[in-house]
């Protein structure tokens, strides 16, 4: 295992960023070497300093509200913190949005993390070479039909979105910083991930808190749209095997063991409500679009038109970190789910 003192995380105080800094700091056997984390956060809608919230007085970490594009806070941080590592979560990553304005995605996915790299080859003249693992996702391998093969590490890129193509484009900088300049790197490419922090723009957290506000569930086309679905903390704990165990210039695929279909999602939530948050009988729904008494959580979900150049089916072949690193999944779809659900009741109630 490396020993790794000091870390930059980029967007730690996005979702995912900011389940992997409680991971390190609250659990100091991932990194017992760890010493200082960094997290430097621009702030935009999906980024929530609560989420960092235990630790804004803990001497192990330090908040920098800044944007990965400013080459001079981030030189200055690799230099002053002595950075040992830099995990690069920072990106725009709901696809909806990236088809109504590709260029945010173009400038945080790609400028920024090539202005990161940048700023890594550059500290490298001056002998300071941190790792830079980069955090992607499966998106970049585009679509599969019911029957296709899981992606792994040597799956063709097809991006279908300004969102995967985004992170495509990122990837292929990574890769090439790595083999022309010598940067240690390493890639992780994940499936859907769900838990406590997220943005209620997806999936689950959207119809959850909708489902609680008596609002319709919308869901595109028919429903039938298949991913596989990773726990938060189960990603995380990948990362940090990835990070302090991977081969330096390798990508890892990290899934959840676990393909769902969008409307068997939606109604295994509303179950689970129901279960916890019982819905109030013949109680009108507060959206003005729906006209007629509900009686249920599932009376609330409506088919809506489906979304430009949606993937059908995502599916992630872990083999690799399973063989390699000894890391698989460990929280199980259904509970998982429910504790999900309990965060958020706790959350909007």
């Amino acid at each position: 295992m490396r020993k790794l003192k000091n870390i930059l995380v980029t967007g730690g105080s996005g979702f995912i960023g900011s389940n992997f800094i409680r991971l390190i700091l609250d659990k100091s056997s991932c990194i017992p070497s760890i010493e200082k984390v960094i997290n430097i956060d621009k702030l935009t809608y999906a980024g929530n300093l609560e989420n960092n919230q235990l630790y804004k007085d803990d001497s192990r970490y330090f908040f920098v509200k800044d944007d990965i594009c400013n080459k001079n806070i981030v030189t200055n941080l690799i230099s002053n913190f002595n950075i040992d590592a830099i995990v690069n979560f920072a990106a725009e990553s709901h696809v909806d949005n990236s088809i109504e304005k590709p260029g945010e995605f173009i400038q945080t996915n790609i400028v920024g993390t090539y202005n990161l790299l940048e700023c890594v080859r550059n500290k490298k003249l001056s002998g300071i070479n941190p790792i830079f693992l980069h955090v992607s996702t499966d998106e970049v391998y585009g679509t599969l039909s019911a029957d296709d093969e899981k992606f792994n590490e040597f799956s063709r890129y097809k991006p279908n979105s300004p969102y995967s193509a985004s992170k495509a484009a990122s990837d292929h900088l990574i890769r090439a910083w790595n083999k022309t300049f010598g940067l240690k790197t390493l890639i992780t490419n994940c499936s859907n991930n769900y838990g406590p922090n997220q943005n209620e723009e997806k999936l689950i957290p959207k119809t959850i808190s909708r489902a609680i506000l008596k609002k319709s569930i919308d869901i595109y086309g028919e429903g039938k749209n298949i991913r596989d679905w990773l726990y938060v903390e189960d990603h995380c704990n990948a990362i940090v095997q990835v990070l302090t165990k991977g081969k330096i210039g390798e990508t890892y695929n990290i899934g959840g063991l676990n393909e769902i279909s969008n409307i068997e999602i939606v109604n295994m939530i509303c179950e689970k409500l129901e279960d916890i948050y019982p819905f109030r009988e013949n109680t009108s729904s507060m959206d003005k679009e729906i006209k007629v008494p509900t009686n249920s959580y599932k009376d609330l979900i409506r088919f809506v038109a489906d979304r430009p150049g949606h993937d059908f089916r995502y599916s992630i072949n872990p083999e690799k970190i399973q063989n390699e690193l000894d890391w698989i999944p460990s929280v199980e779809f259904e509970l998982g789910i429910e504790k999900t659900v309990n965060w958020y009741i706790k959350k909007l109630t």
